[in-house]
Order: structure tokens, then sequence, then C-alpha cells
């Protein structure tokens, strides 16, 4: 057992609905050990200013519901630097804090393991992502809310597509993993789904399309944004130029994934994974990662959670395949 006294909870990256949920976890799990919680504005750039403050119970009310982040949240090129580090960690010596808790993704355990191996400070990470790209967990805080988001978005374009026998193209996050857009592209029963991982190039498109029943009134095509053959501007502007009889239309669905209100799975998700932070914490675990794998919470080490996922389970192309005809 470890004796924790305050600990330092903070938000990093790209925000990602249910990061209220897990901070709010983080406080009230903590005042239920009797351990304090500083909250860092900014990640690690606000822990480089000083930009800190005491969180109560009732800093964290009402807040379970909410999409971003009340502690906000930025990157910071600062904290790359030995110098940035060094005034980080000056900062947190200046306000008593002897554990961290960090909410978010690769590059936020990237450098909360440096961190730790210069300063031997005890760091707890918790996964905050859209992209649901770590490795240890089985799904990543906000991952639900936004394929549910992108399926809202998918469902109306379709009825549009539908009223004007249009094929649309549509662009989700995921610049390193196509998990949004395989998923989403199942769900919303997309004729093809472009992703890092496969190996749909430009020509494996036009052979389904070219292929497909001729009698549909809608096509959609799931395209995650900085694909092999291009954004989805240029998907659109390669498909048209070789079937020009095809309406053919963009939609790059942006941000509008990072926000909104998280679903029960992620915000249960995120109450589970913050206790189990702070009780990890009081037990003298570090830099480590919480997650839900077979339901049942699971600690993983930084360096093998930052490992993005490359092979997807072909099970699932396949019912993309089987299910577009």
């Amino acid at each position: 057992m470890t004796q924790i006294k305050n600990i330092g909870l903070f938000t990093s990256g790209g925000d990602a609905p249910g990061m209220n949920a897990a901070i709010r976890a983080v406080v009230r799990s903590a005042i239920y050990y009797n351990i304090g919680v500083t909250g860092i504005r900014r990640g690690f750039e606000g822990m480089i200013n000083g930009d800190m403050f005491p969180m109560g119970i009732k800093s964290v009310s009402n807040i379970i519901q909410r999409g971003g982040t009340i502690l906000k949240t930025a990157r910071s090129e600062k904290f790359k630097t030995v110098a940035g580090r060094k005034a980080a960690y000056g900062q947190l010596v200046k306000n008593n804090i002897d554990a961290l808790i960090a909410i978010g993704g690769d590059g936020t355990f990237r450098g909360a393991k440096e961190f730790n191996q210069e300063f031997d400070i005890p760091i707890i990470g918790l996964p905050g992502t859209i992209d649901n790209d770590l490795c240890g967990t089985d799904f990543t805080i906000g991952y639900d809310t936004a394929i549910n988001t992108v399926i809202n978005a998918v469902d109306k374009i379709r009825d549009t597509a539908e009223s004007h026998n249009r094929l649309f193209i549509v662009e989700v996050m995921g610049r390193d993993s196509g998990l949004i857009a395989l998923r989403t592209g199942i769900a919303a029963g997309a004729e093809t789904i472009m992703i890092p991982e496969g190996n749909t190039d430009i020509q494996a498109l036009f052979d389904r399309l070219e292929n497909g029943r001729p009698d549909k009134t809608s096509k959609i095509i799931m395209l995650a944004e900085n694909g092999k053959v291009g954004d989805a501007f240029e998907v659109g502007r390669l498909v048209k130029e070789r079937f020009p009889n095809h309406d053919t239309r963009v939609s790059i669905l942006g941000h509008i994934q990072r926000g909104g209100s998280p679903t029960c799975m992620d915000r249960v998700l995120a109450s589970r994974t913050g206790v189990a932070a702070v009780e990890a914490l009081i037990a003298g675990k570090k830099n480590v990662m919480v997650g839900l794998v077979h339901n049942q919470i699971a600690f993983t080490p930084f360096e093998n959670a930052t490992k993005h996922v490359t092979e997807l389970d072909p099970d699932f192309l396949k019912i993309v395949e089987m299910l577009s005809i």
C-alpha cells in the first residue's frame, strides 16, 4: 500500500465524451479514500504553467452527462522538452501533488511514461479517446458516443441519398485507426468501407460500384480520414471521373464526433476505470493504463497500451462484403 495524499488530475489530447464522467469518478472516489485532488487545467501545458485548483465533491456535480472536459485540454510542445517537464515537476512539488491520473490517448501516455522515468512520480492513465486505438482495453472512453453520433448523422444522410438517388462519401475521424469507420460502416449498411488497416484501393471501390445492384437508390461509402487514396474530396473526384452518371456528394462529419452527451456505456466505463485508477495508486501501481477487458478491470503498461492495433478482425471485413450486396 502506498500513502497518496494528493492526486493531480488532468485531461490531455483530443477531448472525448465521457471525460467528465471520469473526472467525477476520480474526484469522488479519492474523497471516499480521504485523498485530496488537484485539478490541472489544459493538460501538460497547464501543469507547466501551474494552472491548478483544489477539487471537491461540488466541483464535479452535474457533469456526468456533459460532453467535453471541465478541466479543458491542450497539446503541449513545451512538455516535449526537458526544460518543460522540469518546470511541470516543479509546479507539482509546489502544489504538494504526489501522484497523477491522466485521461487521454497514446500521446498523453507517452508523455506520462517519460515524465515518470525522469521524476519517479506515480501516474495512472485512463483511456480517453474516440479512436478506440489503445491496447489493453476493449473500448476507450468516448468511442461508443462517437460511433453513435456518426450513425445518427449517416442515417440522416441516407434519407436524402434515397430521395435523390445519390452516392455519398462520408469521412469520419480516425487518423491512424479505422475502427470508427469500420463499425459505423457496418451499422449504417455502407457499400464500401475504406480504412488505413484495409486493402480497399480506388480500383476495388470502382469494382464494387460497377458490380453492385443497379436498382439501389442510395449508396454510402465510409472513409477514415487520411486514407491511402486521399481524403473524401479526392475520392469523390475520382468517383465522379469514373462514374459521371452518379450523383456523388461528399460529407465530412468532422468535430461533431467529439462532442455531445456521453452514452450510458461511456459513462459506466468512465466511472469504473476512474475508481480503479484511484485504487491502483493506493495499491502502489504506476505507469499503467486502466482498461476494461472482457468486462474486467485490467492494467497495461503505458509502452504496451500505446501500440496501435494494426490488424482488424477479418470477420468484420467479411461482414461488410456479405451485407453490402
